[in-house]
Formats: C-alpha cells, sequence, structure tokens
C-alpha cells in the first residue's frame, strides 16, 4: 500500500497507533481477498465486494494521514 510513500509510513507505524492500526488491518483485508479471490477462502460477492470497499476506506484515511504527517514536518 502506497509504497512511494515507505519512509513516511515506516515512521507513522512507530509514532502513531491509530495509523499502524489502520495500516493493519488494510493488509489483513487485502491478504483476505487475495485468498479468496485465489479460491483457497470462500467469500459471497456481496462479502468480497464489502471487504473491497473496507480496504479502499482504509487507504483513503492512510492516505489522509500521511499527507498530513508530510504537511507538519514540511516534506
Amino acid at each position: 500500500m502506497l509504497h512511494e510513500y515507505r519512509d513516511v509510513i515506516s515512521k507513522l507505524k512507530q509514532e502513531n497507533a491509530h495509523f499502524a492500526k489502520i495500516f493493519e488491518k488494510h493488509n489483513a483485508l487485502d491478504d483476505k481477498i487475495a485468498q479468496i479471490e485465489a479460491g483457497r477462502e470462500q467469500a459471497s460477492d456481496t462479502e468480497l465486494e464489502t471487504m473491497k470497499k473496507e480496504k479502499l476506506k482504509l487507504k483513503d484515511e492512510a492516505y489522509a494521514l500521511i499527507v498530513e504527517y508530510k504537511k507538519e514536518n514540511n516534506l
């Protein structure tokens, strides 16, 4: 997720518990979605769509925190 901000993400994961939680939840959803799409786990189309929307929401929230951090730290 947001690989171009790798350095900022590393700092935020250490300094901001909320960001770390968002990041962890996003990655867990990403893994679960990949398992479902590969056929190793089962979920209805509705459940999969809901997971994808939640993953996107978490990514948007993480991105907003990254932008805020960069602005506050003049990066």
